[in-house]
């Protein structure tokens, strides 16, 4: 590990250049590259049979240029995987895709890798220079197909794992956010009304000159109080919420605990437990049956389940699996993994196909996951258009009650 380390080249600082030149013919050529120097810009051009006119530097990549995501992850295996399947080197394929890729953080990203392979370095090794990007599973994956001469279909492999990860945590993410979206819509549309609309009533109901209703005259008072409070109550909110976050980013104990209480919610808890046990086996499958040992592999399962409850569990299972226990056996010990999931990897450690098991018992609780948040979406809706009819319509009666009251006295 020391010796990779020494390695690894320092960060360069990137650059856009845009230029202009005379192509093959005498045409008129423009574009732009990301590079450190201009003399490689030249170079480069040179290298395309383009006379160089004029090369200016348009700002260091970094902020604005774009956040490499996952996908752009994922599309970059497929893309590869691609290129080397047709027969193209993998320089060469470096290269093609980083002409295609349009977001120039991850194009600046894929050159520079581009220049560590020509330098001498693997494809793996490359990958590793950038860990903030590939995680230890794409690098695995991608040295166990350098030795195996099967880069391609481990790329496929890498693509399709990234695809399915992606899904279950839109899956999942949706599930979340609709609820709090909607929440928040009503939150916010009633104190809009308690703090513009309720004062507008106020005003008129001091001219009738009699007693207003209880419902009125708790509203009204109501409405006193987030106009007096609403900006002391937003800042608490936004207060509450960084707290949390530092709170999970700084402290690994009080950062367990949120996720051991998000597990014990109802409904939500449900769908983020079945989804940690499908990363964690699609993880696991993936890794083992490219050829990575069981151990190293766990690890990589440890790091992908999204929650620390499982991650911890994963670890456990890990240490009982290096003292020579069986994989299923030991994680019926953690007590955590459900008793499906566990029966399904002894079935598979039992054949000799633990790989096809567990991707099975992967697409069988993503499966669930996506009925769940199918169910959770179905039972929310009617939930959420009462309580907003509640809050909406509740303040709008009692604004009216003084009217209709008035409208029996005359």
């Amino acid at each position: 590990m020391a010796t990779r380390s020494a390695r690894a080249p320092r960060k360069l600082k990137l650059y856009r250049w845009r230029w202009t030149g005379k192509g093959p013919g005498g045409r008129e050529v423009s574009g732009e590259i990301v590079a450190t120097r201009k003399y490689e810009v030249e170079r480069e051009l040179a290298r395309q049979n383009i006379i160089v006119r004029t090369v200016r530097r348009k700002g260091r990549l970094g902020g604005g240029m774009g956040t490499i995501t996952p996908r752009d992850v994922m599309l970059f295996a497929r893309q590869m995987a691609t290129m080397i399947r047709a027969g193209v080197p993998v320089l060469q394929a470096f290269q093609v895709v980083a002409e295609s890729i349009h977001k120039p953080a991850m194009s600046a990203v894929v050159q520079q890798m581009m220049n560590e392979v020509a330098a001498g370095s693997s494809f793996s090794q490359a990958l590793r220079h950038h860990p903030e990007h590939f995680d230890s599973l794409f690098c695995n994956l991608v040295e166990a197909g350098e030795s195996s001469g099967s880069l391609d279909r481990m790329l496929d492999r890498i693509a399709t794992y990234k695809e399915k990860v992606e899904s279950l945590k839109g899956r999942v993410k949706k599930a979340l956010w609709y609820p709090i979206a909607v929440i928040l819509v009503g939150i916010g549309v009633t104190a809009l009304l308690l703090i513009k609309v309720v004062p507008q009533f106020e005003s008129l109901f001091n001219g009738f000159g009699a007693e207003l209703p209880a419902m009125t005259r708790m509203t009204i008072d109501l409405s006193e109080f987030a106009q007096q409070y609403w900006l002391w109550g937003l800042g608490g909110m936004v207060t509450f919420v960084c707290l949390i976050r530092q709170g999970i980013k700084r402290s690994p104990a009080f950062a367990y605990r949120v996720h051991a209480f998000l597990l014990g919610l109802p409904v939500l808890g449900d769908i983020f437990d079945k989804s940690a046990v499908a990363r964690y086996s699609r993880t696991l499958a993936t890794t083992y049956s490219a050829g990575v040992p069981m151990l190293e592999a766990l690890d990589i399962a440890a790091g992908a389940t999204g929650n620390l409850v499982y991650e911890r569990a994963t670890r456990q299972v890990r240490e009982d699996v290096a003292t020579g226990q069986q994989l299923h056996f030991a994680m019926r010990l953690t007590e955590r993994f459900p008793a499906l999931a566990v029966q399904m990897v002894g079935i598979g450690e039992e054949s000799g196909s633990l790989d096809a098991m567990l991707n099975r018992v992967a697409d069988y609780y993503e499966e669930e996951v996506d009925n769940k948040v199918d169910a959770l979406t179905s039972l929310l809706e009617p939930l959420i258009i009462v309580v907003l009819g509640v809050l909406v319509g509740g303040l709008v009666v009692s604004m009216y009650l003084p009217i209709f009251e008035l409208g029996t006295v005359l």
